[in-house]
């Protein structure tokens, strides 16, 4: 049971970590280059609107706003960092808890990408991959940058966590 705790201590840890390196990604992008990212509030109002069977929305920025969206929001968004997370240690064995490989931590942040082209944004009514926004290909590089961020994030946090930190 100490080993269940311990494995699940550190993916949550490395998930936490490599979302957060997702958001720092998101803010320099915005400060850099003047790219706003998604506002996590629409996630939480996509979120809440599921409690009355309603999983799919023409447009999501046009859905009646939820009590607590942008807390859901952002809530959703570090607990699916967390379960994205355990996808290195289920590819790649154990040995990922002691030794992160970029090159696995990097398929699965892009691996992840799959979730906003093939599920939020159409959830959204942006259309699957963004291909009824306004710029569907700056969309889509957005996404696979930001979860590329994800991805990177993931081999620094696990690399952390695999010191030992924190104790």
């Amino acid at each position: 049971m100490t080993d269940l705790i311990d494995v699940l201590w550190r993916i949550g840890l490395t998930g936490i970590g490599a979302t957060a390196c997702m958001d720092l990604w998101t803010v320099l992008r915005k400060r850099l280059f003047g790219v706003a990212s998604l506002d996590y509030a629409l996630v939480g109002r996509w979120v809440a609107h599921m409690r009355f069977g309603r999983f799919r929305h023409p447009a999501i920025a046009k859905a009646s706003p939820q009590p607590c969206e942008r807390a859901i929001g952002w809530n959703v968004h570090y607990l699916s960092g967390i379960a994205l997370a355990a996808l290195p240690l289920l590819l790649s064995g154990a040995d990922w808890l002691s030794r992160p490989s970029l090159p696995v931590a990097l398929g699965v942040g892009l691996g992840s990408v799959v979730l906003p082209f093939f599920v939020m944004q159409p959830a959204f009514g942006f259309g699957i991959a963004a291909r009824l926004t306004a710029n569907p290909r700056a969309a889509r590089w957005r996404s696979v940058t930001t979860h590329l961020a994800f991805g990177f994030g993931l081999f620094i946090a696990a690399s952390v966590v695999a010191t030992g930190w924190p104790r």
